[in-house]
């Protein structure tokens, strides 16, 4: 690994820059699954998740070059997830339906202000540093219970039996990182 890009990293991001439509099927068959449970646990509909992998698949190639990622599955789930939430936007424009994203921004809503929509704070958040910075200081296993929780957006219960915990702790986990969260932000003047 050289400055947090993989080898096999290099290889896709040599692909799409070599234009070579390999580099799709090999994106595919290395970061698929992510971006394919991304998209579900926000859509909860495989067709629709497939289809937002495919649309990603497209971006990233339309992206490469320019850009040069430093972390492939993070780049592709990033884009998988924007896509996901917009489609999950238009198709919820009128109603709130099933899934994780209501409870996902029931959440989150305690630390967001009011003002702003929280969709549209989410992905601002997203990209500020603060967030990095937050989350690059939580203990591995917080983090990566934050981060399956609202940035994949799986369910608290699959949280728990993925990393062998109990539900309660996931829950607890979670309360206390988004009560530092508001606070970090609060502090910075972000809130």
């Amino acid at each position: 690994m050289k400055g947090g890009v993989t080898v096999n990293d290099e290889k896709l991001i040599g692909l799409f820059e070599a234009r070579s439509e390999r580099g799709i099927e090999e994106a595919d068959r290395a970061y698929g699954g992510l971006c394919r449970s991304v998209a579900m646990h926000i859509l909860s509909d495989r067709l629709d998740a497939e289809e937002c992998v495919n649309d990603a698949l497209l971006h990233a190639w339309n992206a490469i070059p320019p850009a040069k990622p430093r972390r492939f599955s993070a780049f592709l789930a990033a884009i998988t997830r924007n896509l996901a939430l917009n489609r999950y936007a238009a198709d919820h424009a009128q109603r709130r339906g099933g899934g994780q994203m209501p409870l996902v921004l029931d959440e989150l809503a305690e630390c967001i202000s009011a003002k702003e929509n929280t969709e549209h704070v989410l992905d601002r958040m997203a990209l500020h540093d603060t967030l990095e910075s937050f989350l690059k200081a939580l203990p591995p296993k917080h983090c990566t219970v934050f981060m399956r929780r609202y940035f994949s957006m799986i369910p608290v219960a699959e949280i728990a039996a993925e990393l062998g915990m109990r539900e309660s702790t996931v829950k607890s986990i979670l309360r206390r990182t988004r009560e530092k969260l508001r606070e970090r932000l609060e502090k910075e003047d972000l809130l």
